[in-house]
């Protein structure tokens, strides 16, 4: 396995291992993350460890068109009880996203490191989050002025694709409604959505192969 110098470069995708880790070390600078991204790779580690960078071989993606909304999430859109913005509270929906539990029983992998990085590339413009809002409730029932952060998202903009990096919700469905204005917002061909999981594959994410993905990215 390769370990990355100073020098701000990644070997080439083909020398990853089966599970798709492609080199460790080096650092999470602006400069280095985007470089990262723009050639498929992203970092994934826990606390305590080298950065691990990878570079998968299957890749698990939405196209905007492939979209699917369940009937009831139909019915969510319908009501449009929440409050939906972008990029107004960033560090926020980053620090919901590292803190909140996981139904799964895992830790969360953004580091302290890793939280303070993308904040640095948000500022710089390349990171963007989606954020979801209900309205505030006084002790009387009525709406006051202020509005409750439920649930966000945020990535990283690399040209036509928007490369997600993480999501969480406090109301149920929440979270679908960040990704479903994200995709429809027609600003993307793609949304990498990294790694396979059910909850995205519900909403029409599917795998593709590194090669086709990397040809969607970089072309």
């Amino acid at each position: 396995m390769i370990w990355l110098s100073e020098k701000i470069e990644f070997p080439d995708y083909k020398t990853a291992n089966k599970d798709g880790v492609i080199a460790l070390g080096g650092d999470l600078t602006p400069e280095r993350l985007i470089h990262a991204y723009q050639q498929g790779i992203f970092p994934w580690y826990s606390e305590n460890e080298p950065i691990v960078w990878y570079c998968p071989p299957k890749r698990m993606v939405l196209f905007p068109k492939e979209l699917k909304i369940s009937k009831s999430m139909q019915q969510v859109l319908r009501k449009s009880e929440f409050i939906i913005t972008e990029n107004e509270a960033f560090e926020e929906v980053i620090f919901h996203c590292k803190n909140t539990a996981r139904k799964d029983g895992f830790g969360t992998w953004i580091t302290d490191e890793m939280e303070q990085a993308y904040i640095e590339l948000h500022k710089q413009g390349y990171a963007k989050s989606i954020e979801i809002w209900l309205p505030d409730i006084d002790y009387r029932g009525v709406n006051c002025d202020k509005k409750v952060l439920v649930a966000g998202l945020y990535g990283i903009e690399i040209g036509s694709v928007f490369c997600g990096e993480s999501m969480f919700t406090k109301v149920s469905n929440a979270s679908k409604l960040a990704f479903i204005y994200l995709v429809q917002s027609n600003l993307y061909k793609l949304i990498d959505c990294q790694v396979y999981n059910d909850y995205l594959a519900s909403l029409g994410a599917r795998e593709i192969s590194r090669n086709e993905f990397l040809n969607i990215l970089i072309y």
